[in-house]
């Protein structure tokens, strides 16, 4: 009875240690034969609620994407671009100052895979991702195909291995959870599999309609994103719907309503006949502008819009196209389609009835084309970013801005009396949307940047760019700057000034940008404060209160605070200053890590017991550098391959710690051992500060 009380105990306590570890998503996979060389691979992942896991094209500034790798391709298979994904949702991370996107719930990924001329028939992929709720979790996971086994109607579903295998050789880089086929003899059957540590057991099981199964569960995770993308796709028409008006006020289309008007009102028979064109005029403007979103989408595809706003070439084509475009709308030269063109639709529009109507309606489109084409390419920038039918949405809510002053005002003639005449503010304004654009075309050459982490445009640069291209904008509008097409004149109108002070104000605001304020107001506009010369601000001593060097293999930490990066050397540096050890889990994408920095650490108490009384050292988990290939292993503990030195100091946590979420917090003594314990998120101040005084004057006794 002891023994059997003992061993309950031991088993209660080894449940205990290890609850802390977390695995919020749960994956499953299968194949299916598309034909001898090609196959689907199919991997879904159901994710705890409240957790999410971060896209492919989620970010980078904001959680880490999700990335994954097909290890033994090279001479054995192909792969075309990245797994497609299930639908995902999007939200603006106030943090980081980005939009992420992300799975709630439910994600799926597909591959098509092709073999090529005697391949070895397996198939290995590595998926690393990061998943987060109040604390976030880097994670890697690994399957395996075996594609000698199917037959060309079979479908195979696998479950994951979650228990310790041997890690495979040829990829001794990534986890070693392997999900592998067994042979089958029937059609739509299901293998599942188990295993003990270093083995692999496989099982065949009789499941019904696994195709329906897949299915499902793609309907729900569509579902769970339908709200997020509908909200989308309203944010992009409402942008469309103000750059058509924008447009409107262009010298090329505004002095087109009375003349096309009048055209109607004075050609038509009837009062009744010249509303029923100017309507037919305006659907004919939307046509054009819908098709024209249709044909984008048509020819670069729904979804691969998206992939490509994150795409390094991208961003660098259309940064020089809006410059281009910015060039134009300051007076350097037109932007025009051929003259031709112009002449062969107006030959059309002479036909009369509907025919006529939209070659007018195409006529219009051509002639205004350099001033609409910047604002356009810019609108078809920004809905490319969604995906989708967003150019087909945005081209709708542009157009309809375009075509509702013309049937307007031909419904009600009286209004044209109200109108402002043409003159020099319709090149205001002309100028105003051209130093915008500039503006916004440096947002496109940081993304490069940030991808490529050239540390060519960091925030500094950034916020000194858009503090000259808005103070020149403010001189133009007070009249102290004359561009090419300007009409001369001695004063400047009160909305010219007005909007002269805003443009002045938001200058002035962003100087501060330069020593570390946060500027809200353009938040995810400009790079994080994180990618700088100063993250703390040109000249900051962070507060910290730090007068002293460095320690060697230190660096500034937040808010000044002197930081170690290596457990080892930290533990060595506080023995020899008599000072406890605070292990800070931490990571570059871990939201509630930044939180807990700039609202908890930076408190007038908490902060000099930080400076003064510990020896702090930060141990990023998702940091991707490569161990020396003598010190990468194989973890006793998970049985993964620690790989990086993000790997190794997650698996101290997971070790030492039995838990695997940041961030959190660990006091520790000069032999090494717990002064008190460990905390995780604590974003009560008074808490957090009892909990360091309890380990510090722990350390003292």
């Amino acid at each position: 009875m002891k023994k059997l009380t003992f061993l309950f105990l031991f088993i209660a306590a080894y449940f205990s240690l290890h609850a802390q570890v977390k695995e919020p998503v749960k994956w499953t996979s299968k194949v299916e034969k598309k034909s001898d060389t090609e196959f689907l691979l199919t991997f879904n992942a159901t994710i705890e609620p409240s957790w999410h896991m971060y896209s492919q094209y989620s970010d980078e500034n904001g959680a880490i994407p999700m990335s994954v790798e097909f290890n033994n391709a090279k001479g054995n298979y192909q792969v075309n671009g990245k797994p497609q994904e299930s639908k995902t949702e999007k939200a603006f991370n106030d943090v980081f100052g980005v939009t992420e996107t992300f799975w709630s719930n439910k994600a799926q990924l597909t591959q098509v895979v092709k073999l090529l001329p005697n391949s070895n028939k397996v198939v290995q992929v590595t998926f690393d991702y990061q998943v987060c709720k109040e604390v976030c979790i880097q994670d890697t996971k690994l399957f395996q195909f075996d594609l000698t086994a199917l037959t060309s109607k079979q479908v195979v579903r696998f479950e994951k291995i979650t228990a310790k295998v041997t890690p495979v050789t040829t990829v001794a880089n990534t986890t070693p959870v392997v999900a592998t086929t067994a042979p089958v003899t029937k059609t739509d059957t299901v293998a599942t599999t188990t295993a003990t540590p270093d083995t692999v057991v496989t099982q065949v099981e009789p499941k019904a309609d696994t195709t329906k199964v897949a299915v499902a569960e793609v309907k729900d995770v569509v579902a769970n994103g339908a709200e997020n993308k509908e909200e989308g796709l309203l944010t992009i028409f409402i942008v469309a719907f103000l750059s058509g008006f924008a447009a409107l006020l262009t010298p090329c289309v505004f002095p087109m309503i009375p003349m096309t008007v009048s055209f109607f009102t004075k050609q038509s028979k009837s009062k009744a006949a010249g509303i029923r064109n100017a309507i037919m005029y305006g659907i004919s403007i939307i046509v054009i502008y819908v098709v024209l979103g249709s044909v984008v989408t048509a020819i670069f595809g729904a979804d691969s819009l998206n992939a490509l706003s994150t795409n390094v070439y991208f961003n660098l084509v259309f940064f020089v196209l809006l410059v281009v475009f910015a060039c134009s709308f300051l007076g350097a030269f037109e932007i025009m389609l051929p003259n031709s063109w112009a002449n062969k639709v107006d030959q059309q529009a002479d036909r009369g009835g509907i025919i006529g109507i939209l070659f007018m309606a195409l006529a219009l489109a051509i002639v205004s084309f350099s001033c609409t084409g910047p604002i356009l390419g810019n609108l078809l920038v920004v809905a490319a970013s969604k995906g989708g039918i967003a150019p087909v949405v945005g081209m709708f809510g542009f157009s309809l801005a375009l075509a509702l002053p013309f049937m307007l005002f031909a419904m009600f003639p009286g209004w044209m009396n109200s109108l402002p005449k043409s003159g020099g503010w319709l090149n205001t304004v002309k100028v105003f949307l051209g130093f915008l654009e500039l503006a916004f075309a440096f947002k496109f050459l940081s993304n490069a940047d940030l991808v490529l982490q050239l540390h060519f445009l960091e925030r500094e640069t950034f916020l000194a760019i858009w503090i000259a291209i808005f103070g020149a904008l403010s001189l133009y509008l007070f009249g102290k700057l004359t561009l090419p097409h300007d009409t001369p004149g001695g004063y400047i109108s009160v909305g010219r000034l007005l909007l002269g002070l805003v443009t002045l104000s938001f200058t002035i605001y962003l100087i501060p940008g330069l020593w570390g304020a946060p500027l809200k107001v353009i938040s995810g506009f400009p790079p994080s404060p994180s990618y700088s010369e100063s993250p703390e601000g040109i000249g900051a001593k962070g507060g910290s209160g730090v007068t002293t060097p460095l320690p060697e293999g230190a660096h500034a930490g937040p808010h000044g605070i002197a930081a170690f990066k290596d457990y080892d050397k930290a533990l060595a540096y506080a023995k020899q200053v008599g000072k406890p050890l605070l292990v800070d889990f931490t990571g570059y994408a871990c939201v509630n890590c930044r939180k807990m920095e700039d609202n908890v650490w930076i408190d007038k108490e908490i902060l000099p017991v930080l400076s003064n009384d510990v020896v702090l050292v930060s141990l990023y988990v998702d940091y991707k550098e490569d161990l020396l290939e003598s010190e990468q292993y194989v973890s006793p503990k998970t049985g993964k391959f620690i790989k990086t030195v993000g790997n190794k100091w997650s698996d101290l946590q997971i070790t030492k710690y039995s838990t695997n979420s940041q961030p959190y917090y660990v006091l520790v003594g000069a032999d090494g051992k717990d002064l008190n314990k460990p905390v995780g998120y604590t974003p009560d101040k008074e808490e957090y500060l009892n909990w360091l005084k309890e380990g510090v004057g722990n350390y003292k006794k």
